[in-house]
């Protein structure tokens, strides 16, 4: 039994697409058991367990993972992020789990320049620690996240701090099949991987492919990252750690000039999604 936390989440509900696709027992976990989790209904669909748990909730942890072997770990980034889940693999660990995938960053290092890295580099420590085999994966920007970016690219504009730097995007759903990889194959499991989609690529090439695809003329305009960090505290309404995060991200990609691998295909045998189909799979998001 593989127990996926996060299932409701970009990167989770690909995971559980693809281990439903192998026809593999697994066991999906939400805050929300009463509203259903996306590619787990339908005539032709497995059944999927579900069952409640909060990271926050230590007792909801101990039910949920009894009798499984393995764990998808995947939370969404907060300033609580190092306390939950070092307390999820600390109740895996007892409960018997003898395989943690987590989802890290690529910059997950002790001295790195982005708060939420060194986050993840402190929960991964904590799970060489734990005895436990463990896969880290370490994706580099998600293309569904390009969807936040919609609300501006409809006033003609993207906006960010990161010049002409290129940026790694992968798509979640190559994220969840390597995920599966992991879960499912001994060779895979037990190693570090960067995940890439395969090119890099810069906002102002990013504003000039999403015009020829909605027919508009969308400008990139580079902002300090001052100007950046106001910006989407006091427009995008982000809580001030997550405009801290992106605004370091960005800088990251400037520091450290981003160029893509192969691990997708190296895993797969097969070549990762790329931006221009995910960009015209989502057109209609961009569209004024």
């Amino acid at each position: 039994m593989i127990v996926v936390m996060g299932a409701t989440g970009a990167t989770g509900n690909a995971l559980l697409r693809s281990l439903l696709a192998l026809g593999t027992p697994v066991r999906a976990l939400t805050r929300t058991p009463h509203r259903p989790i996306p590619g787990t209904t339908g005539a032709h669909q497995p059944p999927v367990e579900v069952q409640y748990a909060d990271a926050t909730d230590t007792h909801s942890l101990r039910t949920a993972f009894k009798g499984a072997s393995q764990l998808f770990l995947a939370m969404a980034n907060s300033p609580a992020q190092v306390e939950l889940e070092t307390r999820v693999i600390d109740i895996a660990a007892h409960t018997g789990i003898g395989h943690i995938v987590k989802i890290s960053a690529p910059a997950a290092e002790p001295d790195s320049p982005v708060a939420i890295s060194r986050g993840h580099h402190a929960v991964e420590e904590h799970l060489r620690a734990s005895g436990l085999t463990h896969t880290v994966l370490r994706p580099y920007a998600f293309m569904q996240n390009l969807l936040r970016l919609a609300p501006t690219v409809a006033q003609g504009v993207i906006l960010g701090t990161m010049g002409d730097a290129p940026c790694n995007y992968i798509d979640c759903r190559d994220i969840g099949d390597v995920a599966a990889a992991a879960l499912t194959r001994p060779d895979i499991a037990g190693g570090t991987y960067a995940l890439t989609g395969p090119e890099a690529v810069a906002y102002p090439e990013l504003a000039s492919r999403l015009s020829t695809l909605t027919g508009n003329q969308i400008r990139y305009v580079n902002l300090t990252p001052d100007e950046l960090r106001a910006n989407l505290i006091h427009h995008a309404r982000m809580p001030s750690w997550l405009a801290e995060h992106v605004t370091e991200i960005q800088q990251l990609a400037i520091a450290r000039p981003e160029t893509p691998n192969t691990t997708v295909t190296d895993t797969l045998g097969r070549l990762p999604r790329t931006l221009d189909a995910f960009l015209h799979e989502q057109q209609a998001h961009f569209r004024r």
